[in-house]
């Protein structure tokens, strides 16, 4: 290769680089919002009560018309389906249930015409004990792929050290063809891969390059603090009392969350860099120190490590979520914020009150979606889709609940099916769907949805069309307002010489509330509201807003 073509390349992919941004050096994911779509639960083209990807390719218009920019879609690779697609026996191919690599080709193209990209959900800690690689390794002590895969002798016929695995049992499972145990953080069907082999990494990334030639935008990366584990395989900590599937309380000290774990999303995200990819992380963490480690030291590593400790407040309350907030402000990184997803029971449930359900959906919806960050939402949020938890073990498909019964139901409720229209199986699929919808379907679907001007899907479309288009919500500043207030969140975001106020009254009562804004350097102007959910009444300076209500104004 000549050193003019290589300079060539070089021109051109930062011609390409310098096109994701806008002209003040955003990158294209901090503008956009990201849809997560379970691909079993959203659409079945095939009526065979499974969705698929001509199912998603349907459904593009939608998605567009909605204002989403990016779709998140869980694993869609071949599976034996031990854990619904997250126990991956072939990463660069497409399971028949979903259709063919054909399809999802032609899904990234159709996308690309409505200016959405696609996200790939990446399994990076784990294969399927049905993967080539691991069967292999587990043929003999002398295979290729032996060292791919911890393995290990035990002690005195027992596991090597205490491990637990997350969902039941010891994280140890013995082989007796080898004779030695292998290690898995999650079900035995999902040994765990040893990244300190350099051939893991390698394999790996190249899975990843492999799916942004298929037009993927990037990846969220699964369990990606479980990576690596102590060589010395020392014993975790207990502690007294019993999880839900009987076993001691552990910490996981010497198996999760270890220093290792960043090198390699350094590496990882300069491979994404190559083609101005991102990373969302699946970043479970205590307090935000850890996530900002998850950033980076220079901004490094995940671009958009996910807060969940914004989902760990389980009830309406301003106080809590104003700390929320300001901890991820400290972080140093650009926040991303979601509220529900297919682990976690829906925000309509967790949040309603059985009888202001709907106007507190549109209260979350005017949380996340206008503060500074890149904002995930999860499939049927916008219509206040509940959880539809199963009531019977027998009925139960997620293998948690089944082990776990009844202190630990599984997630099957958070992953039923799209609720398009009020006729059968709410027009997801003429057949049984795989999981039941609830009967809240009659009234909370698109169609329904679309024709109600006042309903949870039209708040949404407005506040996300709002959030496209000003600048403030894209760019501004988060400044908290009336931080002592018990019962309203208020805060402006400020971008240059524009402003955005927004309140949200988190109470069942009508609450007033005025705002200072002088002492943040406004003096002038007047607040012009430009979307609210609920009457307000009074002038900015003592606005009564009603019950759980929203209001956005923009200051001129």
């Amino acid at each position: 290769m000549s050193k003019a073509f290589i300079c060539l390349l070089i021109l051109l992919a930062s011609v390409s680089a310098t096109a994701q941004t806008d002209p003040e050096g955003h990158q294209w994911w901090q503008h956009a919002v990201f849809y997560e779509i379970y691909p079993r639960s959203f659409a079945d083209s095939n009526n065979d009560g499974i969705g698929d990807l001509k199912g998603i390719r349907s459904k593009l218009d939608y998605l567009k018309d909605l204002g989403v920019d990016a779709i998140w879609i869980s694993p869609c690779y071949p599976s034996p389906q031990v854990d619904f697609g997250y126990d991956v026996s072939d990463y660069e191919n497409i399971d028949p249930m979903y259709g063919t690599l054909k399809d999802f080709d032609q899904l990234s193209a159709e996308a690309k015409k409505r200016d959405i990209r696609i996200i790939m959900d990446f399994v990076p800690n784990h294969t399927s004990d049905q993967h080539p690689w691991f069967l292999d390794s587990r043929s003999s002590r002398n295979s290729p792929h032996r060292d791919w895969y911890m393995w290990r002798d035990g002690k005195n016929g027992q596991p090597p050290n205490n491990w637990l695995a997350l969902f039941g049992g010891s994280a140890w499972t013995p082989d007796s063809k080898t004779g030695q145990y292998y290690y898995h953080y999650f079900y035995p069907q999902q040994p765990d891969l040893n990244w300190r082999n350099p051939a893991v990494k390698n394999a790996m990334f190249d899975v990843t390059r492999w799916w942004q030639q298929h037009g993927v935008s990037g990846f969220r990366l699964d369990a990606v603090d479980t990576l690596f584990e102590d060589p010395e395989l020392h014993d975790n900590p207990t502690f007294p009392g019993k999880n839900a599937y009987g076993d001691p309380k552990m910490e996981n000290k010497y198996n999760r969350r270890l220093p290792e774990v960043h090198d390699v999303l350094r590496d990882l995200r300069k491979v994404m860099d190559e083609h101005n990819g991102v990373l969302i992380g699946e970043t479970w963490t205590d307090d935000i120190n850890e996530l900002k480690r998850y950033y980076g030291m220079h901004n490094d590593e995940v671009q958009l490590p996910m807060d969940f400790m914004f989902c760990t407040v389980n009830k309406l309350s301003a106080p809590e979520f104003r700390k929320q907030i300001a901890l991820v402000e400290s972080s140093g990184g650009w926040p991303t914020y979601v509220i529900s997803n297919h682990d976690i029971v829906r925000s309509y449930n967790r949040y309603g009150d059985g009888k202001h359900n709907d106007a507190i959906a549109k209260l979350m919806a005017g949380l996340y979606l206008t503060l500074r960050g890149t904002p995930i939402m999860y499939y049927g949020e916008e219509l206040g889709m509940e959880t539809n938890t199963p009531k019977r073990r027998e009925d139960v498909k997620d293998p948690i609940g089944k082990l776990g019964w009844p202190q630990e139901k599984g997630r099957d409720g958070e992953r039923t099916p799209m609720q398009w229209n009020a006729t059968l199986n709410a027009g997801f699929s003429q057949k049984k769907p795989w999981l039941p919808v609830p009967p809240s379907y009659q009234t909370h679907n698109v169609g329904s949805e679309s024709a109600n001007p006042n309903s949870v899907l039209q708040f949404y479309k407005k506040l996300l069309a709002l959030r496209h288009t000003n600048r403030a919500l894209l760019d501004g500043n988060y400044v908290p307002l009336n931080e002592d207030d018990p019962n309203v969140i208020s805060y402006l975001r400020q971008y240059k010489d524009q402003a955005v106020l927004v309140a949200i009254n988190m109470s069942a009562s009508a609450q007033p509330v005025g705002f200072d804004l002088a002492k943040h350097g406004i003096t002038k102007g007047k607040v012009t509201p430009l979307l609210t959910s609920g009457t307000q009444s009074g002038k900015t300076s003592q606005l009564v807003l009603p019950p759980f209500a929203v209001y956005i104004g923009e200051i001129k």
